[in-house]
């Protein structure tokens, strides 16, 4: 977010969060406001919540003890230390903290799930915790340590530290205690009701806040890699013969036919593709070839991870919940994380297929035997390595990308004493995914720069007005390469250009549908 500009602001408990809540709180600072409707909801099911905990009957979290250790009653003098204990005992995170972005985020999306008005908390603590997301108080959590289970249970219990004045959080770009940090932004630590603690650490919000990241960036550059491929198949001088909408049109999937559509918008008016129409090249490799079809598959993939993911950014995920209208407060699962885990594992897929067709036409570009370009895209090869180790470090990207693409989802380990006996995984699955994407903006980088080479080997062949605005957009921080120099900051130009979204403005016609 630039410096002096209005946070967003948005309200909770009466509508869906979308897509742009969600870049909003992963861009910077954002404001939040309860519903009025959701206040009353909630102070419905509190008291609901508040007479059964003091009832005879157990309720789950709320007069017993968790997992294994459900059976256990505890007395009434003892609640709220049953409800600070879990807190403190379940921060067992490890690893290096959480991005910001992801925590924000995270706070969002649990008070979303919070405000619906099942969970049956107090009105303090919503206030509180919609507090500390209006003054960016940030929760310093780890980012290791969830199964997705029961929740993101250990990450979640870090930020609920913090509620309760314990922990670290950053404030104002300093790490303070919890205590130090809500002292300063003039705000006093919850003391837990019943189930508070537990409805603070279930929750998928951790694994979604990190997967809706990943898809995002996954868009982002799949996006790029479409218009990357399209200046790729110009300096290439591939046949266009495989966008033609009737034979996309006869697969049908949508994915496929928009990639189709954008490529062919991206090389209308080129001299390049005009002066290779009589030639005798009949079929390209396939990462030209067959770009609509992988890269459509990958789109769809992506689109139909956004769908699960937001439907999970609006879920109620705590445990028991309460239903006010019929005074019943009733377990389930809905913390379980696997719709979540199975989304994560689906955009990796995706990612490590976008940065390997990307990778196999660098490798084209580079092999003159097959691109008739001179060597490694160099016009003096021998004397110059030119594109060698940079594909190199292209190949070695899309690897770790293939290595880390494995399902996580399908990991389940059993804890608490074999209560629960299947989990999801999908914070493993989310959190990869940010390595993944800057593995595969690395490996567009490097395509972007060699195929920027390749059209500069045709000149004075023009490509399209479009694709000249691309090759020009890399060449205002990367001049054309005559001879050796060093590739790592060409390669980091690059891969910023990408990362700062400039490419996807060109690939508009992917974006439909968004909200």
């Amino acid at each position: 977010m630039n410096a002096g500009a209005a946070a967003a602001s948005f309200t909770l408990g009466d509508q869906s969060l979308g897509l742009k809540a969600v870049e909003a709180a992963l861009a910077g600072p954002i404001r939040v406001t309860l519903h009025p409707e959701a206040v009353a909801r909630c102070a419905s099911a509190h008291k609901v919540l508040r007479r059964a905990a003091a009832g005879d009957a157990a309720v789950y979290g709320a007069n017993t003890g968790f997992g294994r250790l459900a059976l256990e009653r505890i007395p009434a003098d003892d609640l709220r230390t049953l409800q600070l204990n879990l807190v403190r005992s379940h921060a067992a995170g490890v690893g290096k903290p959480l991005p910001g972005a992801i925590v924000r985020l995270t706070m969002l999306l649990k008070l979303n799930s919070l405000a619906a008005g099942y969970a049956g908390v107090s009105q303090e603590l919503l206030e509180l915790l919609a507090r500390c997301i209006n003054e960016d108080l940030l929760p310093v959590v780890p980012a290791q340590g969830s199964v997705g289970a029961s929740g993101d249970l250990a990450p979640l219990a870090h930020l609920a530290l913090v509620l309760v004045g314990r922990g670290e959080a950053r404030y104002r770009g300093r790490t303070l205690s919890g205590e130090q940090a809500l002292s300063q932004a003039g705000l006093d630590p919850v003391e837990l009701g019943p189930k508070e603690g537990l409805d603070l650490i279930n929750g998928t919000q951790v694994s979604t806040a990190q997967a809706l990241a990943g898809m995002i960036e996954a868009r982002r550059n799949l996006k790029a890699a479409v218009v990357i491929g399209a200046l790729s198949c110009d300096a290439f001088r591939a046949t266009d013969a495989f966008s033609d909408p009737r034979l996309n049109a006869l697969k049908a999937h949508p994915g496929q036919v928009a990639v189709a559509r954008v490529l062919r918008r991206l090389w209308e008016g080129s001299e390049i593709r005009a002066s290779h129409l009589d030639c005798d090249r009949v079929q390209d490799p396939y990462s030209f070839r067959c770009q609509p079809q992988v890269m459509g598959a990958c789109l769809d993939m992506v689109d139909n991870a956004r769908r699960t993911l937001l439907i999970e950014a609006n879920a109620v995920t705590e445990n028991p919940l309460v239903f006010s209208k019929q005074e019943e407060v009733v377990s389930g699962g809905n913390f379980h994380g696997q719709a979540v885990a199975f989304a994560a594992d689906v955009l990796a897929l995706a990612i490590a297929e976008t940065g390997s067709m990307s990778e196999r036409r660098t490798a084209a570009l580079v092999t003159g035997e097959l691109s008739s370009l001179p060597p490694f895209l160099m016009p003096d090869p021998g004397l110059n390595s030119g594109f060698m180790l940079a594909h190199v470090t292209a190949a070695a990207l899309a690897s770790e990308n293939k290595q880390m693409a494995a399902p996580a989802s399908v990991d389940s380990i059993p804890t608490s004493a074999n209560q629960e006996d299947h989990v999801s995984m999908s914070a493993h699955g989310s959190r990869r995914l940010a390595r993944m994407n800057a593995n595969a903006a690395g490996i567009l980088a490097v395509e972007w720069l060699a195929a920027a080479a390749g059209i500069d080997l045709l000149r004075p062949l023009r490509s399209s007005e479009a694709l000249e605005r691309i090759h020009g957009l890399l060449r205002a921080r990367v001049p054309e390469r005559a001879a050796d120099r060093e590739f790592a900051p060409d390669i980091a130009a690059a891969r910023e250009l990408i990362e700062d979204g400039v490419l996807t403005e060109l690939a508009a016609e992917l974006v439909a549908g968004e909200s």
